[in-house]
């Protein structure tokens, strides 16, 4: 069955009413990324690295396989680009608000959660020897001398 359209719903017929509909859902969005900013400022849990710990910790230094600078294009506007592409051939502001507004509460829910369990848990990293010590040889507080 072919699909009806019963007329198109651009951004300049129909954007302020859907704007002033979900207004509530981008203040709930400011929230998130509100929250997110004062997760990052806060002070995390310290937890103590012992000798014993370090066997768990020293995991080899790898480098990543997508960089940092890329990880907000392939999570965020590489989506968007594909939204708007959309957009362009349905011409459906309807469609393209709440992919965007989806899109949106998805990573700022993924950032607020990943940062709130990393600030409670303060657990280091799988290679947090390699990262501090590149050399293989560390001397530290909690521990006289570790060699790998």
């Amino acid at each position: 069955m072919p699909e009806m359209q019963l007329g198109s719903h651009t951004l300049r017929s129909h954007g302020v009413k859907v704007a002033k509909l979900h207004k509530y859902d981008w203040l709930i969005l400011l929230l998130l990324a509100a929250v997110d900013v004062t997760l990052n400022l806060i002070e995390p849990f310290h937890r103590f690295v012992g000798k014993e710990m370090m066997t768990d910790l020293k995991y080899p230094f790898q480098k990543d396989t997508i960089p940092f600078w890329a990880v907000p294009i392939y999570a965020v506007l590489l989506p968007v680009a594909i939204f708007l592409v959309y957009y362009i051939c349905r011409k459906d502001v309807y469609d393209l608000h709440h992919a965007i507004l989806g899109l949106f509460y998805s990573v700022l829910i993924t950032l607020v959660i990943t940062d709130a369990i990393k600030d409670a848990v303060g657990r280091p990293r799988p290679n947090f020897f390699w990262r501090c010590f590149p050399n293989g040889i560390g001397v530290g507080d909690n521990f006289s001398l570790v060699e790998a």
